[in-house]
């Protein structure tokens, strides 16, 4: 019996029963022998004694092994932060949906929360504000409409429910990255200098615009690095780099074998404010080191927005200089990169050589 205590004891889902971790809810539930009761690891009641618990992996196996649910935290319901997490999705949708951003009352009265509680969690879940979330759909509709065409610059501001096209040339070179203008022909007037060459990964494409180094793609095959930078911008001046440009190549190309000799060059980074978020973070992980999606969720201030921050690594355009290669999965397994999970595996054991 004293044995049966100490492994319970020791099982770290026990912690997360003892601290009444919500984060644990729908991992798993625990059952007390002596109440015949199973309960959320959140279960706001008294603490049972470890002797007396054991764990099943959803309630259908607790209810299969004779217990039944306790009346205090319903654990064969929904739980209450996947309620939350429907609430804050039906609200997003909302956003996606309306001509004008409703304010934040009247989300949150749609909710059913105050507005204190819905900023909050909807902050928790999807990382960003409900404002800044707003700001982001908007300036993905007017990036599709003006590449579509079909519209002006002024509908199209309109369009993407800007209520003033102050506002929206206020932030215009930031979420475009270039005058409204020139991205709605595709780029055109804009100068990007590009050149392609070989790493130890293979094919590497290192693109530069006025404002510095705002592409570097990795593949096998050079003639498809070259359609993808040019397939972002069709209509744009692609030119080969003069000598000055190729001393950066060749830099960029070395900083791949020695990121431990670290870099100064300036960066072109383009996205929402929570994606350079989680860049800015990237860059203060050092060479050898490699961190789990959560911790650097934490890291950012945004413990449950680990899906946000996994897409915002996916989304990243500057391989090795904004190192997504250094974050992998909370069992230490490689995720997804999107230049190819070999390479991955190859930067991360280069940089744990240069240590060893």
């Amino acid at each position: 019996m004293h044995l049966a205590m100490t492994e319970t004891a020791q099982d770290p889902r026990w912690q997360s029963v003892r601290h009444r971790d919500a984060t644990a809810d729908g991992q798993f539930v625990y059952a007390v022998k002596t109440t015949g009761v199973y309960c959320r690891p959140s279960c706001a009641a008294r603490p049972a004694n470890p002797r007396n618990v054991s764990f099943y992996p959803n309630p259908t196996a607790a209810e299969a092994a004779g217990y039944r649910p306790c009346k205090r935290c319903t654990p064969n319901a929904a739980a209450p932060r996947e309620r939350q997490a429907a609430l804050i999705e039906a609200a997003c949708r909302r956003i996606d949906a309306a001509e004008e951003t409703p304010s934040l009352d009247t989300l949150a009265a749609e909710a059913g929360l105050s507005p204190y509680h819905f900023h909050r969690r909807f902050k928790e879940i999807t990382g960003l504000t409900p404002r800044a979330y707003a700001a982001a759909r908007r300036a993905a509709r007017v990036r599709a409409e003006l590449a579509d065409g079909n519209e002006t610059i002024t509908e199209a501001i309109y369009g993407a429910g800007f209520n003033a096209s102050s506002r929206f040339y206020e932030a215009s070179n930031a979420m475009l990255g270039m005058t409204p203008s020139t991205y709605k022909r595709g780029g055109a007037g804009a100068e990007i200098s590009f050149a392609i060459g070989e790493c130890s990964l293979g094919a590497i494409l290192v693109a530069q615009s006025d404002r510095g180094v705002c592409a570097i793609l990795l593949g096998d095959d050079p003639d498809t690095l070259a359609r993808q930078l040019q397939d972002r911008f069709p209509n744009a001046t692609l030119s080969a780099g003069d000598p000055t440009f190729d001393r950066r190549v060749a830099e960029i190309v070395g900083f791949v074998d020695a990121p431990n000799i670290g870099h100064h060059l300036p960066l072109d980074i383009r996205g929402t404010t929570f994606q350079q978020r989680v860049w800015q973070a990237l860059t203060e992980i050092p060479p050898g080191a490699t961190i789990s999606y959560a911790e650097l969720a934490r890291r950012i201030g945004q413990p449950k927005s680990v899906r946000a921050v996994a897409a915002a690594c996916a989304a990243n355009q500057l391989a090795v200089l904004i190192p997504c290669h250094r974050v992998v999965r909370g069992d230490g397994a490689l995720a997804g990169y999107r230049w190819g999970v070999e390479r991955k595996r190859a930067l991360i054991e280069k940089e744990e050589g240069l240590l060893s």
